[in-house]
């Protein structure tokens, strides 16, 4: 980076806290961090230790000294905010959704575009060398063309009737749960790896507890989703937060015609390679291509993770503020696509038919 990025840090919560260790191992500053109240700002001051102690968005939003606003708060409040980051000329890094529907997500994308500001939506996953060496062996032809893409995202923290969280209440979390929080991180790797897009789809939704911490559950537990592509291929995704021992099981299969390619996110280290005389496990940091090579940051056998893939996440982002334009960075247009997607699935769960997916 030119300069030091300078960053404010809205919602203060566990993903807080992860982007405030991805904003200073991109070489940025946390200059100022805010929660819901004045206590919890407090807290994040401890916490997240930014140089400057503030109490509300309003001031964080104003001041003179922040150049990006990463927006962790719950759910519903994410439009409103980063309408109002862009309207004060800040660059944003929002958490997904970008919107709880797709009219305030397509207007937040405009908003961007207008305002000639760097708008990123933390779809991480992408960041694994291993996902890279998938995406490259399906670009340049060596997987073959793509049939068929499956597999889940699986959790297990709202497994128990007692388990709560402010993502249940739809109020806070939006209209739709699991297929929003994780079902679209599913969908945008599938998509970033194979090229293709889906662009219909069919659904059933699953409310496993019907109520939570007193009161009716009404987003759900998890999702099974057929699919078509803009390639010609088929798919199907099954997601789940009641799935008991899976703590983050991304796992996904594209199927080409030589070759498919398996990943899975709790055993990243490796991308499965199956080929029809001979499979082969490919070891990350050994022989993957130079597009996998860069996010490769220490020597094999010393594993990488999430939060190395949110540090590479946020450094391209930080990069692409200083005029560079990284490869396969997620912006505001993927969580437009996100938010139709999710929108596709609820329609297409609750009318029991296949539906279109829209464009972005």
């Amino acid at each position: 980076m030119v300069n030091r990025m300078r960053a404010g840090i809205v919602g203060v919560g566990f993903m807080g806290t992860v982007h405030a260790r991805a904003i200073r191992r991109a070489g940025g500053v946390v200059v100022r961090a805010v929660g819901s109240t004045p206590e919890s700002s407090r807290n994040a001051a401890e916490r997240l230790r930014p140089e400057v102690f503030t109490e509300t968005v309003e001031e964080l939003l104003s001041a003179d000294d922040i150049d990006v606003v990463h927006i962790c708060a719950p759910n519903a409040t994410h439009a409103r905010l980063a309408r109002a980051a862009i309207a004060a000329g800040k660059h944003v890094v929002c958490e997904k959704p970008l919107a709880v529907n797709p009219y305030e997500a397509e207007e937040l994308v405009q908003l961007a575009v207008d305002a000639g500001v760097t708008a990123t939506v933390p779809f991480v996953y992408r960041f694994y060398p291993t996902v890279r060496e998938a995406r490259a062996r399906v670009a340049d032809g060596t997987a073959g063309p793509v049939r068929l893409l499956h597999g889940s995202y699986l959790q297990d923290w709202l497994a128990e009737d007692s388990d709560d969280n402010w993502r249940v209440d739809s109020a806070v979390g939006g209209p739709s749960r699991a297929f929003a929080d994780i079902g679209v991180h599913w969908c945008d790797l599938v998509e970033f790896v194979s090229g293709h897009r889906i662009v219909r789809v069919a659904a059933q939704t699953m409310i496993a507890v019907p109520a939570r911490g007193g009161r009716r559950v009404e987003t759900e537990d998890a999702a099974v989703v057929l699919f078509e592509t803009d390639g010609g291929a088929v798919g199907n995704v099954t997601v789940s937060q009641v799935t008991p021992g899976r703590k983050n099981r991304l796992w996904f299969s594209v199927d080409g015609a030589k070759e498919s390619l398996t990943f899975d996110q709790e055993n990243p280290e490796t991308l499965w390679i199956g080929g029809r005389e001979i499979n082969r496990q490919l070891l990350r940091g050994t022989s993957e291509s130079l597009v996998a090579a860069r996010y490769t940051a220490v020597p094999a056998g010393h594993p990488q993770g999430y939060q190395d893939c949110f540090d590479a996440f946020v450094a391209d982002a930080y990069a692409a503020v200083d005029g560079v334009e990284p490869d396969g960075l997620p912006t505001f247009a993927d969580g437009l696509r996100a938010a139709q997607l999710t929108a596709a699935v609820l329609e297409a769960a609750q009318k029991q038919t296949w539906v279109e997916v829209a464009s972005c």
